[in-house]
């Protein structure tokens, strides 16, 4: 099972940026989740919410940005003892990720297909090199629709926040991944063996209870997503 930091180490460092996927890495871990939109200039940036409020206590709309407004904006501004951090492009974040073996990039929600075949033809641009270490993954239907279309070379993940159960096994097949991403209270013993018995691997977020890692470890998952990776480091036989 591998330690997979959420949005970097969500809980001990900021969010989605660039000192936060540094301190990820200075921790001696090598798997990742992050969150990526699509600027109105098509820049890719990494942040998991569209409006910069409760990153960075200013209300603003992400997508009525460029890649030139994103400076004004600290990631980092509820963290006393950070330094600023602006919101990376995924150019700048793939610079600091690049000796990760798993990269889990979330894909967030797009208007329509259109928008959803843009992201994804920049994306497959901007990952290139990563084949063998990213999974591309989202709740988005129409984002996995833009890759089944594109013939995408990396491998897919379906992620799952609602009670589809084994709908969501069927949903993932169909749209070729090789993984679900289960919200933690959905990974029942039950799911995460039907979802095993497809063939699929698994990745189970957020976990940041120690007991239940260790439950879900010895369920055989394949990616435990943690805002609290140094614990986790401390508390699991990884060995």
């Amino acid at each position: 099972m591998q330690i997979i930091g959420h949005r970097g180490a969500r809980g001990e460092a900021p969010e989605n940026t660039l000192g936060g996927f540094q301190y990820l890495h200075d921790l001696g871990i090598r798997a990742v989740e992050f969150d990526v939109r699509q600027l109105k200039d098509d820049t890719l940036v990494v942040m998991h919410d569209d409006n910069f409020l409760r990153t960075t206590s200013i209300d603003f709309d992400l997508y009525n940005c460029t890649i030139d407004d994103l400076r004004n904006y600290n990631q980092a501004a509820i963290w006393m003892d950070w330094q600023p951090q602006v919101t990376p492009t995924l150019e700048q974040s793939l610079n600091v990720l690049s000796e990760f073996s798993h990269l889990e990039v979330e894909v967030k929600a797009v208007n329509d297909l259109a928008a959803a075949e843009r992201l994804i033809q920049s994306l497959h641009h901007a990952l290139t090199g990563f084949e063998h270490n990213a999974v591309i993954t989202s709740f988005d239907l129409k984002i996995h629709q833009a890759l089944q279309q594109s013939n995408s070379p990396f491998k897919r993940g379906l992620l799952i926040e609602d009670e589809s159960q084994e709908h969501a096994i069927e949903q993932a097949l169909s749209f070729g991944c090789s993984r679900i991403g289960w919200m933690n209270q959905l990974a029942t013993d039950a799911m995460i063996q039907a979802t095993q018995a497809a063939g699929l691997k698994v990745s189970v977020w957020t976990v940041n209870d120690v007991e239940r890692a260790k439950h879900l470890q010895a369920c055989g998952i394949d990616g435990l997503i943690t805002d609290f990776p140094t614990m986790m480091l401390q508390q699991l036989d990884l060995g």
